[in-house]
C-alpha cells in the first residue's frame, strides 16, 4: 500500500503536464503526427482568399476612372500582398488558436496545431514567413511609387494580423474581429490599391471599400456562427457569441444586402453596376443557408458562397468602373 500511495502523485502529475504542451516544462516531447502537403494547403484555408482578390479589383477599377492606363505590375503586386497577409493571418490563426486550445474541438476542417498535425513553432515560422513576403513585396510597392509613408500603413497591417488571435489578449477573442475585417480587408486594401495606381482616391473607391469590408465580414460572421458554440465554451467572445444566433443571423443578411445597394446606387453613373444582380443571387443563397441550417457544417457552404459572392462582386464593379 506504502508503494502505490507513492506512485499516485507521479501519474498525477504526468498527466497534468500532457494536458497542455504549453505547460510541460520536462519529459518527452508530444508526440506528433505528420501533417501532409494537403493538411498545409486546407490550413491556408484557400476558401478565404477571393476575400483578398475584391478589394483589388475594385481598387483598381476605381483608379481608372482617375487614368485611363491599367497599371497592371501595381495591381498585381497589391494582389500578392494580399494573398501573402490573408494565408499568413490564417496560419497565424491556426498557431494561436492551437496553443490556446480553442481548436480542440472543432465542427469545420481540421487544423494543423490544434490537430497535433504540426509542432506549434513550424506554424509559427510559416506565418512569419508569409507576413514577411508580404512585407517585401509591400517594400517594392514604396520604392516603386515613392510613398514612404506606405510603410507604417504596412506594419499596421501586419501587426493588426498578429495580434488577431495572438499575443495575451487578442481582440479577435473580443468581439472585434469584425472591426478588424472591415478596416483591413475592406478599406485599407480597396484604398491602398487605388493609391498606389493613382495617388488618388476617388468617391467611388470608398463606396467599393465599403462594400468589400461588408462582404469580408460576412464571410467571417459565418464562420463564427458556425464555431459558436465551441467558441463560447472555449472562452472565445466573438460577436456571434456575445449577441448570439439570431441576432447573428440578421447582421450576416445586412452584410451581404448592403453591399448591392451600394451598387445599385453607383449604377445610376455606371449602368455595368446593374448585373451585380447576378452575383446577388449568390448571395441570397448563403442567406437562405444561413437562416434553415440544421447542422453546423452546412455554413461552411454559406462561407464558401460568401467568399465567392465576394469576388464577383469585386469583378463587376471593376467592370464598371472600367468600361
Amino acid at each position: 500500500m506504502a508503494a502505490q500511495s507513492r506512485k499516485r502523485p507521479n501519474t498525477a502529475k504526468k498527466r497534468h503536464s500532457g494536458g497542455n504542451p504549453q505547460k510541460a516544462k520536462s519529459g518527452a516531447p508530444q508526440a506528433v503526427t505528420p501533417a501532409t502537403a494537403r493538411d498545409w494547403i486546407a490550413a491556408a484555408r484557400l476558401r478565404t482568399l477571393p476575400l483578398a482578390i475584391t478589394p483589388v479589383l475594385i481598387g483598381t477599377g476605381a483608379a481608372t476612372l482617375v487614368d485611363d492606363q491599367l497599371h497592371g505590375v501595381i495591381a498585381l503586386a497589391c494582389l500578392a500582398v494580399a494573398f501573402a497577409l490573408q494565408i499568413g493571418v490564417n496560419y497565424a490563426n491556426d498557431y494561436s488558436d492551437g496553443i490556446r486550445g480553442t481548436d480542440d474541438v472543432r465542427v469545420g476542417p481540421g487544423r494543423l496545431t490544434g490537430g497535433k498535425k504540426a509542432k506549434p513553432r513550424t506554424v509559427l515560422i510559416v506565418a512569419l514567413s508569409f507576413f514577411a513576403l508580404a512585407a517585401v513585396i509591400g517594400l517594392a510597392l514604396v520604392i516603386r511609387t515613392g510613398q514612404w509613408w506606405l510603410l507604417l500603413v504596412g506594419a499596421v497591417c501586419i501587426v493588426a494580423a498578429w495580434f488577431y488571435t495572438g499575443g495575451k489578449r487578442p481582440y479577435g477573442y473580443n468581439a472585434m474581429g469584425e472591426i478588424f475585417v472591415f478596416v483591413f480587408f475592406g478599406l485599407v486594401a480597396t484604398l491602398g490599391t487605388t493609391w498606389l495606381q493613382v495617388l488618388s482616391l476617388p468617391q467611388e473607391a470608398w463606396f467599393g471599400a465599403v462594400a468589400a469590408g461588408l462582404l469580408a465580414c460576412a464571410v467571417l460572421l459565418a464562420n463564427n456562427l458556425r464555431d459558436i458554440d465551441q467558441d463560447r465554451l472555449a472562452g472565445k467572445r466573438t460577436l456571434s457569441v456575445l449577441i448570439g444566433r439570431r441576432a447573428t443571423q440578421v447582421l450576416f443578411t445586412v452584410f451581404v444586402l448592403a453591399p448591392f445597394a451600394i451598387a445599385a446606387f453607383l449604377a445610376l453613373v455606371y449602368p455595368v453596376a446593374w448585373l451585380e444582380g447576378i452575383p446577388l443571387l449568390g448571395g441570397l443563397a448563403a442567406i437562405l443557408i444561413v437562416w434553415t441550417y440544421r447542422a453546423p457544417r452546412e455554413l461552411i457552404t454559406a462561407l464558401q458562397v460568401t467568399s465567392f459572392t465576394s469576388v464577383a462582386y469585386g469583378a463587376v464593379l471593376f467592370g464598371a468602373f472600367a468600361v
